[in-house]
């Protein structure tokens, strides 16, 4: 198969890098071959490199910036998929695209499955859910991954600050009152192989197992007992404390669910696919780094 894939120097994006081959030829692409700010620039690009699947791990993920740029985030969230997703129509390609909790209100309690109406908070939440429905309507087939508060060893995330924090201080604060599902971004990778290879295992695509899915490690937490989690598996909880605070003590531009824990139980009936706990997660992202 023909895949193309785009950010593929994201933390997501990178492992797909690693992992796409296993299925056909990848062209991966990245800065500044690509440029999402510029929507329109598209179609000449997904014309010349024709693809069986398109990937799409590119987005605009900073939540509170998103909140004084939102234009731009509209373009990289909502704009760029709708192009991707009539590229991928008019080409009869399958198009991956990954979406995010954020897109609910977090005023449930129990894990949001794929039916439970969406409600975002935030401009980034509202522009990925934007990208999503495009996406639907464009009738393309498709596949829409929703994670959950992603992490690796690569790029910019909460896994990386609070190392980064706590080998610099002796005390962090950390909200204590959001509740998700901590997911390492190469488990997501693997995940997506691994349905893509299902999918098409017969030679043509599957049709009847696309859609949403939510794709996230099991289990729930806090940020601080994530945090906590992090400090202590990197040895450093004799040293740094890390205090629980409330959101409203942490006051940030974009409003966040207070919960937002996804159910995952779609991908483990139409696939088989279970992601392991959280924590499990966390010490494979742990000795992964040990042997980079």
């Amino acid at each position: 198969m023909r895949i193309l894939l785009l950010g593929s120097g994201g933390q997501l994006g990178a492992r797909l890098a690693e992992l796409l081959p296993a299925l056909g030829a990848v062209t991966a692409l990245d800065r500044p071959q690509l440029d999402f700010n510029r929507p329109e620039s598209l179609p000449a690009l997904l014309d010349a490199v024709r693809s069986d699947i398109i990937v799409n791990a590119a987005a605009y993920t900073a939540v509170d910036r998103a909140e004084s740029e939102p234009e731009l985030a509209r373009r990289l969230n909502a704009e760029a998929p709708a192009v991707l997703a009539e590229s991928a129509r008019r080409h009869g390609s399958l198009l991956v695209q990954y979406s995010t909790d954020y897109v609910f209100d977090g005023t449930a309690r129990a894990p949001y499955d794929e039916q439970v109406p969406t409600a975002p908070l935030g401009v980034y939440g509202a522009t990925k859910l934007a990208g999503e429905q495009a996406i639907r309507a464009s009738g393309a087939a498709h596949l829409i991954l929703r994670t959950a508060w992603l992490y690796s060893n690569r790029g910019h995330n909460f896994f990386k600050t609070m190392l980064k924090l706590a080998a610099e201080r002796d005390r962090l604060r950390v909200v204590d009152d959001q509740i998700g599902s901590p997911t390492y971004a190469d488990l997501v990778a693997a995940a997506t192989v691994d349905m893509l290879r299902q999918l098409f295992q017969t030679g043509g695509l599957d049709a009847t197992r696309t859609g949403t899915y939510h794709v996230a490690c099991a289990g729930r937490a806090s940020w601080c007992g994530f945090a906590r989690r992090i400090v202590a598996r990197a040895a450093l909880s004799d040293r740094v404390q890390v205090e629980a605070i409330t959101t409203a003590e942490y006051p940030t531009p974009a409003r966040r669910p207070a919960w937002s824990v996804l159910d995952c139980g779609k991908l483990a009936r139409d696939f088989g696919i279970r992601l392991p706990d959280w924590e499990q997660g966390l010490e494979q992202c742990f000795a992964d780094r040990a042997h980079e």
